[in-house]
Formats: C-alpha cells, structure tokens, sequence
C-alpha cells in the first residue's frame, strides 16, 4: 500500500512531474547536445549478390519465450498522470497491431488512485495479446517498497516481464529526486527470487557498464536493456524543471552532465561481451537501420521510446505510418547486408569506425 506521504497534495505533484515528462521532451530540445549514440560509427557491409528477395526476409523475433512479429519494444515512457492514458492507448493499439512489445511508464504512481492506475491498465485493455512490462525504480526499491505493492503494479497490467529502471543522474538532478541507491541490487535479487516473470533491468539513458552488466548477471535477472547515451538526456529535462523551481543546484548539474553516459554503441558492445544474457539495446535508436545495426552488434531487441512519443501525440495515423516506415527500413536493411532473418542479421559483418574504433580497443 501507498506510505503516508502519498497524500493528495503529493499526488498532485506527482502527476505534475508525469505530466512534464511528457510535454518538455516534445516542445523543448532535450536530445544530447555534444555526444552521441556512436550508431554513426557503425557501418554494416552492402551485399551486392544477397541472393535473397526483399518479400521473403522476416523480421519476427523470440525473446523471453514471447514471439515479436519485430526485435522492437515501444520502450517505457509514461503513465501517472491523465495526459499519458491518450499516449499509452495509441501506443498499446499499435503494439497489439504490429506485434511489438511495449514497456509502461514507472507505475508507483498508480498504487496511488484507480483514476492513475487507469493510465496505465488502459495498455492491456487495447493490447490483450502483446508483451507488455510493468515497471518500478531503483530509487523506490532503496526506499523499500514491498513485494506486494511490486506485485500489484504486475498485476495492474497483466505483465509478462517487470523492469527495474536505474536512474541515479536523474534522481540526482530532480527537484524532488532521491538519489538514494545503497541496497538496490539485493532488492533487485530478492524481486527475481520472488516472482515468476521475467526480470528486466534498464538504465533510462545513460548506459550500462560491463562491470553493472555482469553484477546484474549474477543477482538473477533474465535481461539487460542498456539505454545508452546519445538521445533523449534525462539531465536535460530535469534543468529545465530545475529552472521553474529556481533551484540553482540543480540547474548547475543538469547543463554539467547533459551529455552524461555511455554511449549507446558502446554500452551494447560492452554488455554483450561481458554476459550471456539477452539484451536490449536502446537509447536514441531512431529508425530501422539502427536497429539493424544495434541487431549486429549482437543486440536481441531494440527499444525506441522518442520517436514513438513524437508520433503518438500526433495521432494513431501517425503513429501506425511511423511504425511502418521503421518495420520497411529495417527490412530493406537486411535485404541490402543478405541476411533473410533475425538471427543471419545478427550475425552479420560490420566495420567498426571514428572514435568508436578509438575506443574499442579498451573493451576486455
């Protein structure tokens, strides 16, 4: 059950920040400033004689015993405030109709009110078959939420898998963060002991570390989403929040670490030589050749959060045309390296350029 502090007036704050999560990455710039995915510096190599046809190359997937008409997860994004039921039905519509997965936005808000919880239930409503994931913070398991609140926040949703957001710079630079993260991995453990779903750990755009990756590897969980750095900085949206409450601090860290993190490339090649887990690659992944190399570089999906919001607000229209423009690029991509599916994709040739040559020599 919600602690005493989820007053109504704590309420009200909380669906302000949900509602800000939302408005300030689609009207003000909040994308990286200096740095990058390092996608740029991967480049696959053309097949000339791919001795295959473009009608006969499939994209389904299987990840986590679910099977994906695509390796694409509609990445988690929002929820906890009224303006996200419109988002999250689009996106749940579009799921179930392109067989994608799809991850909600952190759900403690919807412990608080049946009118919250809707916001986020509304995605199982409109997608009754498709993989969805319910999510909580890292922050909120240091504060120490119990199982049985973590169990109806999979339950609100129906989920087939849970994912543990780690966030540290972004409850550094919110007004109202908590930036407390001592104990999070033993909870992280205890959650993988406890339940029979899978068990997901992301970062929100900063990327994961080897050395994280394997520490996640030995606690239990069944998947890495990486969520690298180089799109949407969650520093930059906690400045300009930082800016309407005058709070200086706070303005100083979030221009700082802007750019923070490790780039999404990066990140990617490091975890998956350092586990055997599944991985997720995501962070400013922003069309289907990206995928694709994200896929070579021995990703299992993708997530793509952004261009995904961007559309949805627009409209459904939108949103289906965007998402089928992404399934054509990733197709013609693997048509043009020869790779007829998934699995030949990923196995597929690349040259590794730029600064992220420069650096690749330090992954051991």
């Amino acid at each position: 059950m919600p602690d005493e502090s989820d007053s109504p007036s704590n309420i009200e704050v909380i669906k302000q920040r949900k509602k800000e999560g939302i408005v300030i990455p689609l009207t003000r710039n909040v994308q990286a400033k200096e740095s990058s995915t390092y996608l740029e510096f991967i480049k696959l190599i053309h097949n000339a004689l791919p001795e295959i046809d473009y009608d006969g190359v499939e994209t389904n997937q299987k990840f986590l015993k679910h099977n994906f008409n695509a390796p694409i997860i509609i990445d988690s994004m929002t929820g906890g405030t009224p303006e996200a039921t419109k988002i999250n039905s689009r996106l749940s519509l579009v799921a179930e109709k392109f067989g994608l997965g799809m991850g909600l936005g952190s759900q403690r808000a919807g412990l608080l009110s049946s009118e919250l919880s809707e916001t986020y239930s509304i995605a199982r409503s409109n997608a009754p078959n498709a993989f969805l994931v319910a999510n909580i913070g890292g922050a909120q398991l240091s504060k120490g939420l119990k199982l049985r609140d973590i169990k109806n926040m999979i339950d609100m949703i129906e989920a087939n898998a849970l994912v543990v957001h780690l966030n540290p710079l972004q409850e550094l630079i919110q007004p109202e963060g908590e930036p407390k993260y001592k104990g999070v991995l033993s909870k992280i453990k205890e959650i993988c002991e406890n339940f029979d779903i899978p068990i997901i750990v992301k970062e929100v755009g900063a990327g994961i570390s080897m050395e994280v990756a394997r520490r996640l590897e030995s606690s239990g969980v069944s998947a890495i989403n990486i969520a690298g750095s180089g799109g949407t900085s969650w520093a930059g949206v906690e400045k300009l929040r930082a800016e309407t409450a005058h709070d200086s601090i706070k303005i100083n860290l979030g221009e700082l670490f802007w750019d923070w993190g490790i780039p999404t490339a990066l990140s990617l090649m490091e975890v998956r030589k350092s586990v055997k887990l599944p991985v997720i690659a995501s962070g400013g992944i922003r069309n289907g050749l990206e995928i694709a190399k994200c896929t070579a570089l021995g990703a299992n999906m993708c997530g793509m959060a952004y261009p995904f919001l961007r559309h949805a607000s627009k409209s459904f229209e939108s949103l289906c045309e965007f998402t089928n423009k992404t399934l054509i690029e990733l197709k013609s991509t693997m048509f043009l390296v020869g790779s007829k599916n998934i699995s030949e994709l990923g196995k597929t040739r690349f040259i590794v350029t730029g600064e992220l040559a420069k650096v690749k020599k330090w992954i051991i």
